[in-house]
């Protein structure tokens, strides 16, 4: 019952507003909230429930500068959780369930500074806000998602002790072929691509299958149909593996790459806890286009 009166008096507001113009905020079209967000509401989705802690929603994130220069776009899994300070993004995710999609100003230097953990880039300008589209696709039960970790986590018990005897196996059966130079990443090349290479600051375009060992896909651009856009050289937007493979890869390409654990999620794990500690993952990445900086 809470959820539905958080829902309603959300709606109702927006309504409220649209109907006497947005006229008493800085940014046309734009409400504001009294945390400092400003949002804009582009669908709804069920009005009878609310997104709560530590839920998992599968949402299509782009981050934009106050231009609308993107400068990340994907999907992504998030488990929510309370704000931990006054207008943090988590606020931004807490007003939507599934089926909404609308998007948020926030402050900039808050979101790569207290959220990220990085200083936040000089593209941003000096407006220090940024844009956050959200389109919430899907939301999982904590105790649904908690019971498939627990099951995956079942089957790699101690696996950080026995992760190299997994990945010599697995390389041995799928006859990966050994990065020259690179003894630490294994790849087998698909399909070769062109003579362009990635340089730090260019957009790449990928398409990427990210799986387990045993063969259990957890994450694919394919699937969805959404290629994955990013600027290569900004550290927090892909592992370190796909950053390395992106390195030596050349437009076109199609290759698989199988990458430990420190080339992976390290020893903690996911941020959102869907990829375990001492994890090997699979990917098969595809250079779709290279953009090249200016």
């Amino acid at each position: 019952m809470l959820k539905m009166k958080k829902k309603y008096l959300f709606l109702l507001i927006v309504i409220f507003q649209l109907l006497f113009s947005c006229t008493n905020t800085k940014y046309e079209g734009f409400s504001d909230l009294e945390s400092g967000i400003y949002y804009k509401l582009h669908r709804v989705g069920e009005i009878n429930a609310q997104s709560e802690a530590s839920e998992v929603l599968t949402v299509d994130l782009t981050y934009q500068t106050m231009r609308d220069s993107v400068f990340f776009k994907g999907r992504r899994k998030i488990v929510l959780s309370a704000s931990n300070f006054y207008g943090s993004i988590d606020e931004c995710f807490a007003k939507l369930t599934l089926g909404d999609s609308a998007t948020f100003i926030i402050n900039a230097n808050d979101f790569f500074n207290k959220t990220i953990g990085v200083e936040m880039p000089k593209f941003i300008g000096n407006s220090n806000k940024m844009k956050v589209s959200i389109d919430v696709l899907e939301i999982k039960s904590q105790h649904k998602f908690l019971q498939e970790k627990k099951e995956f986590l079942s089957w790699i018990k101690d696996f950080g002790e026995y992760e190299q005897v997994v990945l010599e196996y697995f390389i041995d059966k799928e006859q990966v072929d050994i990065t020259p130079g690179n003894p630490e990443i294994f790849y087998r090349r698909i399909n070769e691509g062109n003579n362009k290479v990635v340089e730090i600051g260019d957009t790449v375009v990928i398409h990427y299958e990210g799986r387990f060992l045993n063969g259990d896909f957890f994450d694919s651009t394919i699937e969805r149909e959404q290629p994955f856009e990013f600027v290569y050289g900004t550290e927090w937007q892909v592992i370190i593996g796909i950053e390395k493979a992106l390195k030596q890869m050349r437009e076109g390409e199609k290759s698989l790459f199988v990458f430990p654990s420190n080339y992976a999620f390290g020893y903690k794990g996911s941020s959102t806890g869907l990829i375990p500690p001492f994890t090997s993952v699979v990917f098969e990445i595809e250079l779709i286009q290279l953009r090249k900086a200016n």
